[in-house]
């Protein structure tokens, strides 16, 4: 591995079965931190990597064995060298083997690094296991949306997990808490989701005939007054697809805000509910490697079981 801050001479990595399958260039900007990615990404287009000996582009995928020369790198200043993650309490493990492990991550924790966030779940991990040889997201959630998570500890076991989600193999239920009385027992959303930046530059995710197609599928467990409780089984994973799906059905998730109801947003933090509540309940598929069927739950976090008491208490059940 390369060491940080040592930027001034031609490295050589051969690429053991961790890394192999990874992008040369996503495989350069993990060794590389503090290193900018526009520098990253010339170096390739210039021919200064080489992977033996010869001049790769950045989509190539490393292989076992593969020798990749790597130029002095240009930092971007004392200060961008990234810093040591600290290990922070260790985060729940829901199962664990040799090419995977499943986490429950807690609300207002990124997965990973970046976008004003100096670490995520990911870095922390690795800071936490200094010796394990690969730690990758095998999928994402949001910040504030709580629960199961993959990590691969194989790159042949993140290749599989891909493989798997892009065909639609990979069973994934969230818990969701929406505005206003959901009307049906089942009920298919499919609307195309486009990204947008805002004039503020911020990513947003719409509604648009132009976006990829996207389908939740919701199933209603609980109805009160004013709130319904329900379940989403997303049969794709477009970004924030659940949270623009519900919104543009009339029923906003409450505590989101990006697309949520605002003035609610703040009235349910006088009640309680200081965060989005999404939480990633459920996961099934098939283990990467061995094949064998996989099932894990991770119930409602503490602070959402609570106000899911408080509803009980307070509002009669439509």
């Amino acid at each position: 591995m390369m060491t940080q801050g040592k930027t001034n001479t031609v490295r050589h990595e051969r690429i053991a079965e961790s890394a192999a399958g990874q992008r040369i260039d996503n495989y350069l900007l993990r060794l590389a931190k503090g290193v900018p990615k526009s520098h990253v990404y010339r170096i390739l287009r210039g021919g200064e990597v080489r992977v033996n000996g010869r001049r790769v582009r950045q989509t190539y995928r490393l292989a076992i064995g593969d020798e990749v020369r790597i130029p002095p790198l240009r930092t971007a200043g004392a200060d961008a060298v990234a810093r040591p993650v600290p290990p922070g309490r260790p985060l729940p493990v829901v199962f664990e083997d040799e090419a995977l492990v499943v986490v429950d991550k807690p609300a207002g924790r990124a997965v990973h690094g970046g976008s004003g966030v100096s670490f995520g779940v990911i870095e922390q991990l690795r800071a936490q296991r200094p010796g394990a040889g690969m730690l990758e997201l095998a999928h994402r959630l949001d910040r504030e949306t709580s629960g199961l998570l993959i990590v691969a500890k194989k790159r042949s076991a993140l290749t599989a997990l891909h493989e798997m989600m892009r065909q639609g193999r990979v069973e994934k239920r969230y818990l969701a808490l929406v505005a206003g009385q959901w009307p049906n027992p089942l009920q298919h959303l499919r609307a195309p989701l486009a990204r947008y930046l805002t004039a503020g530059g911020e990513r947003r995710v719409r509604v648009s005939d132009d976006g990829k197609p996207a389908h939740s599928i919701v199933r209603l467990l609980k109805r009160w007054q004013r709130f319904s409780l329900v379940e989403v089984e997303l049969k794709t994973g477009r970004t924030h697809q659940i949270r623009v799906h519900l919104s543009h059905a009339g029923f906003p998730l409450a505590g989101d805000d990006k697309y949520g109801d605002f003035a609610l947003n703040g009235a349910l933090e006088g009640e309680g509910l200081r965060r989005m509540f999404l939480h990633a309940a459920r996961l099934v598929f098939a283990h990467p490697l061995g094949g064998a069927r996989l099932a894990f739950d991770a119930p409602l976090p503490p602070e959402l079981q609570g106000f899911v008491a408080r509803l009980d208490a307070q509002e009669p059940v439509a």
